[in-house]
């Protein structure tokens, strides 16, 4: 981490699949323990975004630094041993596992705060509910709960989510994006791509604007919330 604080830097990222190109010159940071949201349209290049900096889709161009490290090119297990935690959209649990075991398979050997399976649980109680049963058989805000859950087991100090609200009813779309509000306080950072932009504005310390690819804005979440331009694109003003 530099002398500012910051965690994690992206410099002038750009990423393809085949020769269609989905992110172009991206530059961003995130800072230990803020949560950054990350905005856009459907094939703005947000998920993209999130599988570059998680090893899963290789980068073409630029740099991207956590801890001031250097860590494009590196394997997804790699970067979650150096304390970045991905839960992707789909959750991708493992649905015939109980919930237990979805949880204590995790590799913990990332560099952030400790999570048990009782802080876990603590975060989400409906989780200690359905400790025995399969993953399979849960609601969606509970499997997202769980993958949320898993995630923060792999010990990260920033974690990626993506579309954490999506499919949720507007109770368990509010719990879960409380939650991951709330881990600012141990310290963790967030980098969060979500469909409900005003949700995510009301969490986040700060915010881009991805479109086509590229940022066009940037600034506080205060500041995009109340753009103009922004609510009329982006947020149905």
């Amino acid at each position: 981490m530099t002398s500012d604080g910051t965690l994690l830097s992206v410099k002038d990222v750009s990423a393809a699949y085949g020769k269609v190109v989905a992110l172009r010159g991206v530059s961003l940071s995130v800072k230990r323990g803020e949560i950054v949201a990350i905005l856009g349209a459907n094939g703005a290049g947000k998920t993209t975004l999130l599988n570059a900096l998680s090893g899963v889709l290789p980068i073409t161009a630029g740099r991207i630094e956590f801890a001031e490290q250097r860590i494009d090119g590196r394997r997804p297990w790699e970067l979650s041993r150096a304390g970045i935690s991905h839960v992707p959209e789909g959750r991708e649990i493992f649905p015939s596992m109980t919930v237990e075991a979805n949880l204590k398979i995790v590799d913990a050997f990332g560099s952030g705060p400790v999570f048990s399976v009782e802080d876990v649980l603590n975060m989400f109680p409906r989780l200690r509910e359905r400790f025995g049963q399969a993953a399979g058989n849960l609601s969606g805000g509970e499997q997202q709960m769980l993958a949320i859950g898993r995630g923060l087991m792999a010990r990260p100090r920033l974690i990626l989510f993506d579309e954490p609200s999506l499919g949720l009813s507007p109770f368990f779309s509010k719990f879960v994006l409380g939650a991951i509000g709330a881990l600012r306080a141990k310290g963790l950072s967030a980098l969060l791509v979500e469909q409900n932009m005003r949700a995510a504005l009301k969490i986040a310390d700060r915010a881009y604007v991805l479109r086509v690819g590229s940022i066009v804005r940037e600034g506080s979440a205060c500041e995009i919330a109340d753009a103009p331009d922004i609510q009329e694109a982006y947020l149905g003003a």
